[in-house]
């Protein structure tokens, strides 16, 4: 039989005699109507849950739930991508970036270095027309994450119609700037955000002033708290999907899928950062040797655990988990975590330390991944995290008075 012929009348019993009889008798109607069903079953029973809100004291529990309902309310994941890896890789593609004019300011540092730091200042700002008192919030992107990054820019762009300043604090190195001195960064030396925070008290001493960090910049945020306790002049501050204990977190990323999704990309990134200043590094390091690193931990044992003068990787590591701090904590703090991180293990998550201090809320959801949280059918715009950082910081502001007073 000719074959052009066989693929013809094929096609035609496809177009036809199937269409019709799959569907033209209802069948095919039915098992769709009942997949659908079972699928938003599965989804309303197992999927869709109010995250688990864990606090040191009462009086922040019932604060949250008063000026932060978000934390109480139940988060529905975007039905056809709730899973941890699929949150996680999809958020920097999917969602949009608003457009966010900053203005750059370059600070020195006492070893002679420089930070670069992007502030959106919301001149604008019709509540807060007083430059002086206008309310001021630090954000610390992720591990090679800078002020361009679609969550930093979220989290203004969301919150812009609250009038509040931002300033985004730049690891060394990362932004586009020149390094000036042989020293990047790393999440266990807060020196540099000591610095940065000093100087943003320095220029508006009057005004509310916040901080939130996510992922790395979370660790760093919670370790410099936890190393100076109540004496900051932060009011207050949030961490989004931070990894609490590096070793955890560490073996979470050396497992074969997550490496090859995660681990050997983010490796790269690290090496591409500090490559572009190896002239910097050579008397000290073996860079040749770091750039053939093929995971963080290697990268983290041949580069930065050198770079800050520890004598081995499980020193640095040792040191860089956040969770150590935690019950030092001397300020309100909210903490965002999902339970299926890959970067943040929940066996790792302090959730005893936490009960241990008024001061800490953690707040952790079944699923979003890490720096997902993605919402709705078609995540483009805000996600579950962006709601959490704009009604925290909201809270934080008009009404952190009540903390103080329950």
């Amino acid at each position: 039989m000719d074959l052009r012929m066989l693929s013809r009348e094929l096609s035609h019993y496809l177009e036809h005699q199937v269409r019709v009889g799959f569907f033209g008798s209802g069948v095919g109607f039915s098992l769709i109507l009942g997949f659908s069903v079972a699928y938003a079953c599965y989804y309303l029973s197992s999927i869709a849950k109010k995250p688990q809100l864990v606090t040191g004291g009462e009086s922040f529990s019932r604060f949250l739930q008063d000026h932060c309902p978000v934390v109480t309310e139940t988060y529905y994941p975007t039905v056809w991508c709730w899973e941890s890896r699929g949150q996680t890789l999809l958020r920097p593609f999917i969602t949009s970036k608003p457009l966010v004019q900053y203005r750059n300011e370059l600070i020195k540092t006492a070893d002679g270095g420089q930070i670069s730091l992007d502030w959106f200042d919301n001149d604008n700002s019709k509540r807060y027309m007083d430059a002086s008192t206008r309310p001021t919030v630090l954000l610390l992107p992720g591990l090679t994450g800078t002020s361009k990054e679609s969550y930093i820019l979220h989290m203004i762009h969301l919150s812009e119609e609250l009038g509040y300043r931002y300033v985004v604090f730049n690891n060394r190195g990362v932004a586009g700037e020149n390094l000036l001195t042989p020293r990047t960064y790393c999440c266990s030396n807060t020196e540099d955000l000591e610095t940065v925070i000093h100087h943003v008290h320095s220029l508006y001493p009057s005004a509310p002033f916040l901080a939130a960090g996510v992922s790395m910049g979370g660790m760093l945020l919670l370790n410099y708290l936890g190393k100076i306790g109540p004496k900051t002049p932060l009011k207050a501050a949030a961490t989004f999907s931070v990894g609490w204990n590096t070793f955890a977190c560490s073996e979470s990323l050396e497992k074969p899928l997550n490496w090859l999704l995660f681990n050997y990309y983010l490796t790269t990134c690290l090496q591409s950062s500090v490559n572009k200043h190896r002239h910097m590094f050579v008397k000290q390091i073996d860079m040749d040797h770091v750039m053939k690193a093929k995971s963080i931990r290697e990268f983290d044992k041949r580069f930065t655990s050198v770079m800050f003068g520890y004598r081995t990787i499980d020193d640095y590591y040792t040191d860089a988990s956040p969770n150590r701090r935690l019950k030092s904590v001397g300020i309100p703090v909210l903490c965002l975590n999902s339970v299926d991180d890959v970067f943040s293990p929940s066996h790792a998550i302090p959730i005893e330390t936490a009960k241990q201090n008024p001061n800490v809320a953690l707040v952790l959801t079944s699923y979003g991944g890490h720096i997902g949280f993605l919402e709705g059918i078609w995540p483009r715009q805000s996600t579950y995290m962006d709601r959490v950082f704009k009604q925290f910081v909201q809270a934080m502001i008009e009404h952190g008075h009540e903390l103080s007073s329950m």
